[in-house]
């Protein structure tokens, strides 16, 4: 009987080992995770679960009595230090040993850490798993002085989740808007306006120098020399993949585990899915690493045929969502640049669209509150169709209808 290990009890670990289990009545599936709880999502941990309106048993992936009914055996609090891949052994950091005949890495990413002066002083926080959100809560108070460095997607929602319970936020970002590299800065710059609009006070081309304080954090100074001061910081300037690990494993690590489309690495029985996940997609013709929950639920589930032999292709366009104050923004698709933004109604607006193209094509589309618009534009993603700029700005024009264009 063929044993599947799953190192990392993630979004993707677990449902990586619910779909081998509807794929195989039989196999061995062991789910091992650093953690000490059941695997939960993460994309509330910055929004209602940070603000107390969502509790924790809504976060959990399978309530506890689903492994045991599915034969899943569990590992938790298991650190895994090391693979031996000509064996198939994987070693846990309290001595024991598992063997695998397909192993899924699952590992997901951690927050990348500041090398700045001050940055151990009590009340600088992170956020990336519940031990975050319950230490950040716990220091939230109405009329608290908070700065959040950093306005990707984590800093722009814990900076609204903050505000909304009443602390007083500053943020500090190295571009010229929030998510100015991802979104670009003419998209960035309503978000900007939607922060600034609920009092946040918004600092952009500047970045931390140094945290002040005895104890505890006191002050924050910049590069260009502003003194801010504070009573917490949280430091949200990115994540990288989780792979120390696989030092010697033979597994090639290229920003992320570099895995084909079947999410297979370059070492026999060993595929990796979700955050850490450099992934060929056949869609974009390219690797791709998402670090987002629909990425990590699909990927993990798209991973088990190929760990039980069975090839089947990992395509779907990616998509994620970003709840901030009143403004529902969600992304589909996948860019890194862009020859020409074509925008459907108002960037100043309430609601708008805009669309990532080159040569054409559209890699990507933002949408802010017009989920309609984001979905419709995934089947033209994946089309790979060039389309006609015009018809795509007008917005008398169903976008399904640019699917039927020659």
């Amino acid at each position: 009987m063929a044993s599947h290990v799953i190192v990392g009890a993630s979004l993707a670990g677990a449902c990586a080992a619910i779909a081998l289990r509807e794929h195989s009545v039989d196999a061995n599936i062991t789910l091992i995770g650093a953690e000490d709880g059941l695997p939960y999502e993460r994309p509330p941990l910055s929004k209602g679960y940070l603000r107390g309106a969502v509790p924790f048993e809504r976060l959990l992936v399978r309530p506890p009595e689903f492994y045991s009914a599915h034969s899943i055996e569990l590992m938790f609090g298991s650190r895994v230090t090391s693979i031996d891949s000509s064996r198939r052994i994987v070693y846990v950091a309290d001595g024991r040993r598992v063997a695998y005949d397909s192993l899924l890495i699952a590992t997901g990413a951690h927050n990348r850490r500041a090398r700045i002066p001050g940055i151990d002083l009590e009340g600088v926080h992170s956020l990336r798993d519940i031990r975050d959100a319950d230490r950040l809560r716990a220091e939230m108070r109405p009329g608290r002085k908070v700065v959040v460095v950093g306005m990707g997607f984590i800093g722009s929602e814990v900076a609204a989740s903050l505000r909304h319970e009443g602390l007083d936020v500053t943020t500090i970002d190295p571009g010229k808007t929030p998510l100015a590299r991802i979104l670009g800065e003419a998209v960035g710059a309503t978000l900007a306006t939607l922060h600034e609009s609920y009092g946040v006070r918004t600092i952009f081309n500047d970045s931390v120098a140094a945290l002040e304080g005895g104890q505890r954090v006191e002050a924050v100074t910049t590069k260009a020399g502003l003194r801010i001061p504070c009573e917490m910081v949280v430091m949200g300037i990115g994540v990288e993949p989780t792979v120390d690990f696989l030092d010697g494993s033979g597994v090639h690590v290229d920003n992320g585990v570099v895995v084909d489309e079947f999410c297979a690495t370059n070492v026999a029985g060993i595929y990796a899915a979700g955050d850490v996940a450099n992934h060929y997609h056949p869609v974009f013709d390219r690797h791709i690493r998402v670090e987002h929950w629909q990425n990590a639920m699909r990927q993990g589930a798209a991973a088990a045929p190929g760990m039980l032999g069975q090839l089947v292709p990992y395509d779907e366009v990616p998509w994620f969502w970003s709840d901030q104050y009143d403004a529902n923004i969600q992304y589909a698709g996948y860019h890194t640049s862009f020859d020409e933004l074509v925008v459907r109604g108002q960037l100043d607006g309430a609601s708008y669209a805009a669309f990532y193209l080159n040569g054409g094509v559209i890699d990507a589309v933002v949408g802010l509150n017009n989920a309609k618009d984001v979905r419709r534009t995934m089947p033209l993603i994946k089309a790979r169709r060039r389309v006609d700029p015009n018809r795509l700005r007008d917005e008398s024009v169903d976008l399904r209808s640019l699917l039927d264009d020659a």
